[in-house]
């Protein structure tokens, strides 16, 4: 199930979804070096340009909960060795740092707007616009971007705490629109989206209501396991993270009205949608 588009429609236009989404675009293409390359398979001076970008700017666990940059002694063991949790407990005083002045939490913030490739880059743009745009038409810009952040901190947080000793970068704007997402749920439910389901080779294109999208989403990330190069923790906290705020803000009688005036808009557009099709 892929989603397309939501009939969901906005009172103004969402600068800041495509703020959030723009950022996330150059930093690939302009300041990623997985993304200023060419289609082609990596060659081994590219990979080695990649994992050193990773490790000077993107959120590592065990730097997180130690707070300080990884030695080389480190991030040699993750590289070379494959152990993914060669987080030492004592760092050498003496030893040897690739990048001494990292800023670790910053770090944290520059990984929401990072992306692992092309796919993933899509993936969330895809996830970003259909349903982040109505999250910040609901709850104003500035609240918008501050939700974003919050949710994406909170997903870090969740990852650091499954993963303490996790010597390996993670990246990628997934838990804060996880967030988003999760506020969705709560505000439009039963909002119907236009999905894309492949059977075999014949594609559909049925309107699903967003809860058993987004529900089937949150569920499959318990599929993933710990194994995998997937934060999967971090999508799941920063659900439940926007499950909880949207629940909250549903208790503010002003918020509420504004929501139900929303929801009687879209009926309307949905009564007018039909009322052209059968006068076609």
């Amino acid at each position: 199930m892929i989603p397309i588009s939501d009939d969901n429609p906005t009172r103004r236009r969402p600068f800041m979804t495509l703020l959030v989404g723009l950022a996330c675009v150059v930093m690939f293409f302009y300041v990623q070096p997985s993304g200023t390359r060419s289609l082609d398979l990596a060659t081994e001076g590219e990979r080695l340009e990649e994992i050193e970008f990773s490790y000077e700017f993107a959120a590592i666990p065990c730097e997180l909960t130690e707070d300080r940059s990884l030695t080389a002694q480190e991030i040699g063991a993750t590289v070379v060795g494959g152990n993914t949790e060669a987080c030492l407990e004592h760092a050498p005083a003496d030893g040897v740092v690739p990048f001494p002045d990292k800023n670790v939490w910053l770090a944290a913030i520059v990984s929401m707007f990072l992306h692992a490739g092309w796919i993933h880059l899509i993936g969330n743009m895809l996830f970003l616009w259909i349903f982040g745009n109505n999250v910040e038409d609901q709850m104003g810009r500035i609240s918008f971007v501050l939700f974003y952040l919050v949710s994406g901190a909170v997903a870090t947080a969740a990852h650091v705490m499954v993963q303490p000793s996790s010597t390996v970068p993670f990246v990628g704007a997934s838990g804060a629109i996880a967030g988003l997402m999760g506020a969705y749920l709560v505000w439009f439910p039963w909002v119907r989206v236009r999905t894309v389901i492949v059977l075999g080779v014949v594609p559909l294109w049925p309107r699903i209501p967003a809860a058993p999208i987004l529900l089937a989403w949150f569920g499959s990330q318990f599929l993933i396991g710990n194994d995998s190069s997937i934060a999967w923790m971090a999508h799941v906290a920063g659900f439940v993270f926007g499950i909880v705020a949207g629940l909250i803000a549903r208790s503010d009688g002003d918020f509420e009205r504004s929501l139900q005036l929303q929801h009687r808009r879209i009926r309307a557009a949905a009564s007018n949608r039909n009322a052209r099709r059968l006068a076609e």
